[in-house]
């Protein structure tokens, strides 16, 4: 099948390996042209990281994956993954085009943090083709991905994707829909109170991770797991849950918005809430 990604940060080419590893070709789209420029890099480095961990990759991985800037050339696709930037309105227009471009039996899936999937399945004519695949970061050596039904998803469309996630290696675990589905309405007001801890001064970062890790076996303390994921995202996860909830405990701490705003945003500028050697 020829599998189509939007964004080509780095969701967009950890979801766009998965597929090509696969055997599926791929075409991923983004009309930022740096991003596009470092995408094969991206590929490269998931490849590198998944061959640590004992997975090795097939050598025609990259040979498999295409780029573009242009949203056009998703056209052909018969499944299409969302990973743009974690904003609504964006999101909302991204749908609405991919509406008008590809065929009507084409299933589009979003890879989106927080954002109800029928908020965006309601900017299409085909409510019951859309779902969600939260693929979590790093996609190539994370096994689960949280698929979200909204109410208009059909079951044909369910159990295409499910299906088609079990082909690449990864176990799908179904939920309904709502801002930030299981995983991240509960993990993103764990983050934030966490940055709120180092904030108040009540304890560090490493401190606050320790804690986590030591008590309660966590593999990564939440401060790490934010670093990873990227600050910015996280604000802007954040603000998305404030704005479809309603709930003023996803409203980012000042502290969060301070590293933001001071270009920290976590391992891929090598420091945030931890400083990360270069490579």
């Amino acid at each position: 099948m020829k599998i189509g990604v939007v964004g080509a940060g780095v969701m967009g080419t950890g979801v766009a390996q998965c597929f090509a590893a696969a055997g599926h070709d791929v075409v991923v789209a983004d009309p930022d042209p740096r991003a596009l420029a470092r995408g094969p890099e991206r590929v490269r480095d998931g490849m590198r990281l998944t061959a640590l961990l004992g997975r090795r990759p097939p050598p025609a991985v990259p040979d498999r994956i295409r780029w573009s800037d242009r949203l056009e050339e998703l056209g052909g696709s018969g499944f299409v993954v969302e990973c743009a930037a974690e904003r609504l309105p964006l999101k909302e227009s991204l749908f609405g085009e991919l509406d008008r471009l590809c065929p009507a039996a084409t299933v589009f899936a979003s890879c989106t943090s927080a954002v109800p999937i029928g908020r965006l399945a309601a900017a299409t004519a085909r409510a019951d083709r859309v779902i969600g695949t939260h693929f979590m970061n790093p996609a190539p050596v994370k096994d689960a991905v949280e698929v979200v039904r909204a109410a208009a998803t059909s079951a044909e469309t369910l159990h295409a994707t499910t299906e088609l996630l079990t082909g690449i290696g990864k176990r799908p675990i179904v939920v309904g829909d709502g801002p930030g589905f299981v995983a991240n309405r509960v993990l993103m007001a764990t983050i934030n109170e966490a940055i709120a801890t180092v904030g108040d001064g009540i304890a560090d970062a490493v401190t606050v991770d320790q804690v986590f890790e030591g008590c309660f076996g966590h593999a990564m303390g939440p401060l790490r797991t934010a670093d990873l994921i990227g600050l910015d995202v996280i604000r802007d996860t954040l603000v998305v849950l404030r704005e479809c909830t309603g709930n003023p405990m996803y409203t980012p701490c000042p502290l969060l918005t301070e590293l933001v705003e001071g270009g920290r945003l976590g391992r891929k500028t090598g420091e945030g809430f931890h400083t990360y050697p270069a490579g």
